[in-house]
């Protein structure tokens, strides 16, 4: 009988496992397509869907608005000049009797033009600026630096003014120089993404495939400064905006009597104390809902770019 255990432990290890009864190693999901990924951000945060609902708002307005606002932007006398707000006139009347929500809301157009353009310009030259400093570094990443050094040691918003008013106050002039003041935060941003991989694996293996540095840096390297980026884009959308209304509120930005919310702040400022509130009050709510909404669409658009968030 004590020679039958062994036999018996050998016939039990010899019957085969069939591959549906082995353990099998848990999968990680695959991952999730653009529109999938972008729902899901989406209902897992509210916050960011309010967000993005406010802009999807601002970006209608800025492409239909011209032809749905009930009076014309630049009409004078359609009312009674500072009448308060009413049934005929929502946001009330200014000095010379033009419809305030028809310029408010025609208005959105050039401050996201202005806002979008800088920051696009900005996002695209410093990323590659940076991006290239941070691979090649040496006598490259010494001049961008110093460059970023130079311009951050001046108050953006003066160095802003000083652009605008030594080349003229032009809606491209407002562009340029917003996008100037705004290049240092992408290069600082891209450069620190990029030197901190260059010499990660999967650049190595990249390196070792034949790619040369040209697509090393724009197809594996990029794509993973975006995330932060992204962040730092809604951020400078809301102060690209702020910074075209002041530049209009010192009359240095967009010239009258073109409807723009900083130059209405400050034709509204000078009947506050006689209690004509509604003249700047619904412009600067506005302005002020815009820059809300940028702010908070940052953590969103991170998840929406950043791949590693799509498993």
């Amino acid at each position: 009988m004590k020679n039958d255990a062994p036999v018996t432990v050998l016939a039990a290890a010899a019957v085969p496992v069939s591959p549906a009864a082995a353990p099998q190693p848990p999968q990680s999901p695959p991952p999730r397509g653009f529109l999938a990924h972008a729902r899901y951000v989406l209902s897992d945060n509210p916050v960011t869907a309010l967000a993005a609902g406010l802009f999807a708002l601002f970006v209608l307005l800025a492409l239909v608005g011209p032809w749905i606002v009930p009076h014309d932007p630049l009409a004078t006398g359609v009312g009674r000049p500072l009448s308060p707000p009413s049934a005929s006139h929502w946001f009330g009347t200014d000095s010379l009797g033009r419809d305030i929500l028809s310029r408010v809301v025609v208005a959105t157009r050039i401050d996201f033009v202005i806002a979008l353009s800088a920051v696009l310009a900005s996002f695209v030259v410093g990323g590659l600026l940076g991006a290239c400093a941070g691979y090649f570094g040496g006598w490259l990443d010494r001049i961008v630096m110093r460059g970023c050094d130079m311009v951050m040691s001046f108050p953006l918003f003066v160095l802003a003014m000083g652009i605008v008013a030594a080349m003229g106050n032009s809606v491209a002039n407002i562009i340029l120089a917003t996008a100037v003041v705004n290049l240092p935060f992408y290069i600082r941003v891209a450069r620190t993404e990029v030197n901190v991989r260059r010499e990660a694996g999967f650049v190595e293996a990249a390196r070792l495939a034949g790619n040369g540095d040209a697509r090393i840096l724009l197809l594996h390297l990029v794509p993973n400064a975006l995330p932060p980026m992204m962040v730092q884009v809604s951020l400078n959308m809301g102060w690209a905006i702020l910074n075209a209304a002041g530049l209009s509120f010192i009359g240095l930005g967009v010239s009258p009597p073109a409807a723009e919310w900083g130059i209405m702040v400050a034709e509204g400022a000078q009947y506050i104390i006689s209690g004509e509130w509604w003249v700047a009050l619904f412009p600067g709510a506005v302005l002020m809902l815009a820059v809300f909404t940028f702010n908070l669409l940052g953590d969103g658009l991170r998840d929406l770019i950043d791949p590693r968030r799509r498993t």
